[in-house]
């Protein structure tokens, strides 16, 4: 089964987000978050964006916000990323896979890239933006 990550910073918000909206919509792979950052690791989804996932009838289950590894990258058959932020990071720590470094919003023509809500509190627009986001890459993917 073909792996598609999502990153975000912490993995407490958009890329599980992302992991919990893709395997409501498809199981035909393996979809998995991973943080790009080391400051949240083993913690779970941060309860405001529970609450957001929960207001759009998108179940989730407990998570460990995890570093992106390696093993991860090599393995992995697309990572997708939600900011600027999370592309340098990606491509300073794993410089030889920037192929498999693609936007989340990649297949959206009115979103560019996804606000962090652990700043801006946007948590119910951030699950509609991702939402729209990750039904798109499902579509390209089947």
């Amino acid at each position: 089964m073909k792996t598609i990550i999502f990153v975000c910073h912490g993995s407490i918000c958009r890329s599980p987000a992302c992991e919990y909206i893709a395997k409501s919509l498809s199981s035909s792979y393996q979809f998995i978050s991973r943080a790009i950052s080391h400051e949240e690791i083993g913690n779970d989804i941060y309860p405001p964006m529970k609450a957001a996932l929960t207001r759009a009838c998108i179940p989730f289950s407990r998570h460990y916000a995890t570093y992106l590894s390696k093993e991860d990258v090599t393995n992995a058959e697309t990572i997708y990323y939600m900011d600027e932020s999370n592309r340098r990071r990606l491509c300073l720590a794993y410089p030889e896979y920037q192929e498999k470094f693609k936007p989340v919003s990649l297949y959206t023509d009115s979103l560019n890239e996804i606000e962090d809500p652990w700043y801006t509190g946007a948590y119910d627009k951030v699950v509609m933006e991702l939402r729209l986001c990750v039904s798109e890459i499902i579509k390209r993917l089947s």
